[in-house]
């Protein structure tokens, strides 16, 4: 499935640990924000490529979220904030977009060169400190 295949080659060319799928989402893990943010906008930008000839009915948009701070990992799995936080942020993200926490936008924003839009303070359900969200904005 050409889907899997442009997630998983991303993700292992930033050095991504792909946790598990849930239907056609991933839960990766990445040892820096840089990483996660690279692999999201090479996901995207190979999907765009993708879908430039294709109808509508046939292309492939998907969305993601990336957020840093703490997991737990346990019986290859991963809980904690932030898995949770990560997870309320991937809706807010258009099709064929990707959206990050102010946290992973601070950590990133002076290695990589990105264009990003505030979408303000969030409410994230069952989050009590609503994060800022960015909007990453891809050429």
């Amino acid at each position: 499935m050409i889907h899997n295949e442009i997630i998983r080659k991303n993700i292992a060319k930033s050095k991504g640990e792909e946790i598990k799928t849930i239907g056609d989402a991933f839960l990766v893990r990445f040892k820096n924000a840089v990483g996660a943010v690279r692999a999201g906008m090479d996901i995207q930008n190979e999907f765009l490529e993708y879908n430039k000839d294709k109808k509508k009915a046939d292309q492939i948009l998907v969305r993601i979220g990336i957020h840093i701070g703490d997991i737990l990992i346990r019986d290859n799995d991963v809980f904690g904030t932030g898995v949770n936080v990560a997870s309320r942020i991937e809706p807010l993200a258009e099709p064929g977009g990707i959206c990050i926490s102010a946290d992973a936008y601070n950590v990133v924003k002076k290695s990589i060169d990105i264009k990003v839009l505030s979408l303000g303070k969030k409410e994230l359900k069952n989050i009590e400190d609503s994060p800022e969200i960015f909007r990453i904005l891809i050429e």
